[in-house]
């Protein structure tokens, strides 16, 4: 008698075989983990989804001064306020003339960009109408590698398409279209694709900890949402002046190593520091004296080892605060002073 034959007829007696509990033991409890792994991704759904909407976007795009045309572009965004604001990519509607929402509900109305900010790929626009439901931002910060998230977007056209993933890192770091690095991305394994740029990343409590931005092309698994903590911080500052309020001293720059020698000598805190390459006329960078070939090793008593650390501290709160700025020129270390303006918007 085979073994098949024998383990029916066990059964048949009402006595379970012991390798029969064991191989349906597990089956059970893969079960219970599918169905708790896809009520998960459903509470996040009901949640976030009836705040999530498709941007339609026209521009008018110029080849000459005489010749312009009208184009365009799709993506997402969430309502994130009770009063109709909502929460996308700068590059969805930057430049746009004429911003359409259309709501999960089916309704289309017309929205107004309040403002954009390209260093961040963030932007804001709100909706004419106070009749939608809203999400609200959640806490970045507590976010683990690993842990399941969902997003939620208007890919190639298809209306609230649900993905989900996991967060695969976190404190990536992208560089704007600005040239500025966008710090503390998430990196997240949920399908992304074009048209959901602006839509929410979301956890299982329906909480939105990120602005879903950027792929890398050609590769898998591999999406980028802009922190919660980040977006929190920029939409106040685009609602209250409708850009982000950075400073600037007016000067361009490289990268340059150090040798060690130099380093020692001047007892600098870094291997690198930032070569100037141009000033400005009238900046705050040729007021303090600042000239080509000098190279930036600290500004405002941080050590500067590169462009990007110069970005990092030029902010608002620098604005028309004199700020001391070391700098190597030829063999000598000089203390210099530059009062930082502020930038007008690109």
């Amino acid at each position: 008698m085979d073994y098949s034959l024998e383990f029916i007829l066990d059964r048949d007696i009402g006595e379970v075989a012991p390798e029969a509990t064991e191989a349906a033991a597990p089956a059970h409890d893969d079960a219970r983990l599918l169905d708790a792994y896809s009520g998960a991704v459903m509470a996040a759904v009901d949640a976030v989804a009836p705040a999530v909407v498709h941007l339609a976007v026209q521009q008018e795009r110029s080849t000459n001064a005489r010749n312009k045309r009208p184009g365009g572009g799709n993506g997402s965004g969430v309502i994130f306020a009770p009063d109709g604001y909502v929460l996308t990519n700068s590059h969805v509607v930057h430049g746009a003339s004429r911003v359409a929402a259309t709501l999960a509900d089916g309704r289309t109305v017309p929205a107004q960009l309040v403002g954009d900010d390209p260093e961040t790929d963030l932007a804001v626009v709100r909706l004419e109408t106070l009749h939608a439901p809203f999400a609200r931002l959640g806490e970045s910060r507590g976010l683990r590698v690993g842990q399941l998230v969902v997003a939620i977007g208007n890919p190639l056209g298809f209306d609230h398409t649900v993905t989900a993933g996991v967060v695969s890192a976190l404190g990536r770091s992208l560089r704007g279209r600005g040239g500025r690095l966008i710090d503390d991305v998430v990196q997240t394994d949920a399908a992304l694709n074009p048209g959901n740029s602006g839509g929410p990343l979301v956890t299982p409590q329906g909480h939105v900890v990120g602005i879903n931005t950027a792929i890398i092309a050609g590769a898998q698994g591999l999406c980028f949402a802009i922190a919660s903590n980040t977006a929190s911080f920029v939409v106040g500052e685009l609602i209250r002046h409708g850009k982000v309020r950075r400073s600037f001293i007016g000067l361009a720059g490289q990268n340059v190593p150090l040798s060690r020698r130099v380093v020692h000598f001047h007892g600098l805190g870094g291997p690198s520091g930032v070569r100037v390459t141009n000033v400005e006329a009238n900046s705050p960078a040729a007021v303090a004296g600042l000239e080509s070939g000098d190279v930036v090793v600290a500004f405002a008593g941080d050590a500067v080892r590169g462009i990007d650390d110069l970005h990092r501290r030029l902010t608002a709160e620098r604005i028309g605060v004199p700020t001391p700025v070391t700098v190597l020129r030829f063999t000598r270390k000089l203390e210099l002073t530059v009062t930082p303006g502020e930038r007008t918007s690109r």
